[in-house]
């Protein structure tokens, strides 16, 4: 039988309403002629509560027994959506981690696939049983103990599936009835996409786009598992939602498809550096090691060139990197300093940017992108402190009070509005 894989977060399934309604969705699947793999989230809210019960049971916990506790939630669900498929008369059962077994690493909190057999689930299926359900975010390490997969655990979980079964397609359900060309909360004249290529997706994702998370979008692309983001509550059929998939799949892309923004970033400049070969490595080093998420990069000659205090060639450097890791980069900065490996006169930080990006692999074969998106921003009287670009994205570091304004104005310059 042809095999999908569906999947359905924490809103989807908050309550027992809202479990029957997304055992119905599967039930219209098996009624198609499929087999279906149902990858499930805990209830809404449940991980938080059960987070809070470890934190206040100990504060120093045991990483391996907070696994065993927070991976329960999606237990629960996993039972719960199988007891409703089988009062709907489809034959289904739920699976922990542990019995399909999902094989990860022993990183406990953040851990990896490594292996997903086929054997117990293909034998089910073979005995006629018609769903699995599987708990999402979950696996067990090598020493047999049960992990955790960390954020964006069940749409991992979800397209490993995908990729392992060969799956005809993997459908992601959530609160939203697909991906658009930027927030519709922050723009009106906001579309939703039919399609949308891994590339662009994966870009959008890691720009501050919510809808799907970076690793999920990793592991499609790696695998090429065609992703459809479809509401959990609202009636679909196979033209629904948003379809993520190889650009082969995509007839002609618009040069810009998104544009994506970030309201939770800081810039950070070290001033008067030495000038000299090293000197990048001895500050990202230490950044990395504090585990600091640096994004944009920009090294220039400091104004204190060669004046008299600083005889030597020095230089300043500006990075960007979540507002939440500025305490953790400065120490690492601070550190690295008192222990001779740099030197700089000051560290400033700026906490109220944002960062705004334009997203689309048809930049790839089209000339002007950056001057269109410059001359719009200009136009709104919006100053950039900070450029990065790849391939197919262009990210730009402006006030913060200027952000929604921003995504309007790039939304608006690019007619994304358009089909």
């Amino acid at each position: 039988m042809p095999l999908l894989v569906m999947k359905f977060g924490g809103t989807s399934v908050a309550d027992l309403a809202r479990i029957e309604n997304a055992a119905k969705k599967v039930r219209k699947e098996v009624e198609r002629g499929y087999d279906v793999i149902v990858i499930v989230s805990a209830m809404s809210g449940e991980t938080n509560k059960l987070v809070g019960y470890v934190e206040g049971t100990s504060k120093l916990y045991d990483a391996r027994e907070y696994d065993a506790v927070v991976a329960s939630g999606e237990n629960v669900t996993a039972g719960l959506m199988a007891l409703r498929l089988q009062e709907m008369g489809i034959p289904a059962r739920s699976w922990q981690g542990w019995q399909v077994p999902i094989q990860t690493t022993a990183q406990h909190g953040s851990a990896r696939f490594v292996d997903i057999p086929r054997a117990n689930i293909d034998a089910k299926f073979a005995e006629g049983f018609k769903v699995a359900v599987v708990a999402g975010f979950q696996g067990v390490s090598p020493e047999g103990r049960i992990t955790t997969l960390g954020r964006g655990g069940s749409d991992t979980t979800a397209v490993a599936f995908a990729a392992a079964f060969g799956a005809e397609r993997c459908d992601i359900y959530t609160d939203v009835d697909g991906v658009y060309t930027t927030d519709p909360r922050v723009s009106s004249k906001a579309r939703k996409l039919d399609k949308i290529a891994f590339e662009e997706m994966l870009e959008l994702a890691s720009l501050g786009a919510k809808v799907l998370q970076t690793r999920s979008v990793e592991l499609a692309m790696r695998y090429k598992v065609r992703l459809r983001v479809l509401s959990s509550f609202e009636d679909t059929d196979e033209t629904s939602g948003t379809l993520v998939c190889d650009e082969e799949e995509i007839m002609e892309s618009k040069v810009v498809s998104g544009v994506a923004f970030s309201r939770e970033e800081a810039k950070i400049t070290l001033f008067t550096i030495e000038d000299r070969p090293g000197v990048a490595s001895a500050i990202f080093g230490p950044l990395a090691d504090a585990g600091v998420n640096v994004d944009m990069i920009v090294q220039n000659i400091s104004e204190k060139d060669y004046d008299d205090a600083h005889p030597g060639a020095v230089t300043d450097m500006t990075f960007s990197c979540p507002i939440n890791q500025v305490d953790r980069a400065r120490k690492a900065m601070e550190d690295a300093k008192a222990a001779g490996l740099i030197g700089y006169d000051e560290l400033i930080v700026d906490t109220d940017v944002a960062k705004v990006s334009v997203v689309g692999i048809g930049m790839r074969s089209h000339a002007g992108v950056a001057a269109k998106m410059f001359n719009a921003l200009a136009a709104e009287g919006i100053n950039i402190k900070v450029i990065s670009t790849s391939e197919i994205k262009i990210s730009v570091l402006i006030d913060r009070k200027y952000m929604e304004l921003a995504v309007q104005a790039l939304h608006d310059a690019f007619e994304l509005e358009k089909a």
